[in-house]
């Protein structure tokens, strides 16, 4: 039924069937059938945002499947949450919640760690597109509102589609904090895909 609906390109159809899910084939193949410019519906440019959940994982599977298919190049982003407890860059603080940073040197520590923290997730991204058989093209840190970030990284790149992972918050949970995943598909200028577990 599946090969039914794929119509035949101009060019050899090559059938692609990923070893870990045998449910998932796809037909890839060119539909340009002349040397006009023909505008692909494939983006050129996928953006993963990862984070360091599980769903992040099957979500780097996913853009890495997508963008060797589609012979796009892909971007992977890790946004530092600005509000992010300072407990956990600095595990030092005996009172996190109401401490008022006002020490300079402090300051620019918790950034350093932050920063590093943000480029260890990031080079076990990058590892992990590896692993599954990609290549990054460029990995970006960001620090501030993930959502806004991601958007903002997505426009600047010109990305034609961006690929995350969904921590699946239900009920008054996701009422109360929204969600990143939500943000993004509501902002985002092209199309996002959202990858659950």
């Amino acid at each position: 039924m599946a090969a039914s609906m794929c119509k035949q390109p101009a060019s050899p159809v090559r059938w692609t069937v990923r070893e870990d899910r045998p449910d998932a084939i796809i037909c890839v193949g060119s539909l340009a059938s002349s040397e006009e410019d023909i505008m692909s519906i494939f983006p050129t440019k996928i953006l993963l945002a990862t984070d360091t959940s599980g769903e992040a994982e099957l979500a780097t599977w996913t853009a890495v499947d997508l963008a060797r298919m589609s012979d796009s190049e892909l971007h992977v982003v890790h946004v530092l949450d600005a509000v992010a407890s300072p407990a956990l860059l600095y595990p030092e603080a005996t009172d996190p919640e109401g401490a008022e940073v006002s020490d300079q040197a402090l300051e620019q520590d918790l950034e350093r760690r932050a920063e590093q923290l943000g480029r260890e997730v990031l080079d076990a991204e990058a590892e992990r597109v590896r692993s599954a058989g990609g290549t990054a093209a460029q990995t970006h840190l960001a620090m501030g509102d993930p959502p806004r970030e991601i958007v903002h990284l997505a426009e600047d790149l010109g990305a034609g589609l961006i690929v995350m992972g969904s921590r699946g918050r239900g009920g008054i949970r996701r009422a109360l904090m929204g969600s990143v995943s939500d943000s993004v598909v509501r902002y985002a200028h092209c199309p996002v895909l959202v990858v659950r577990a």
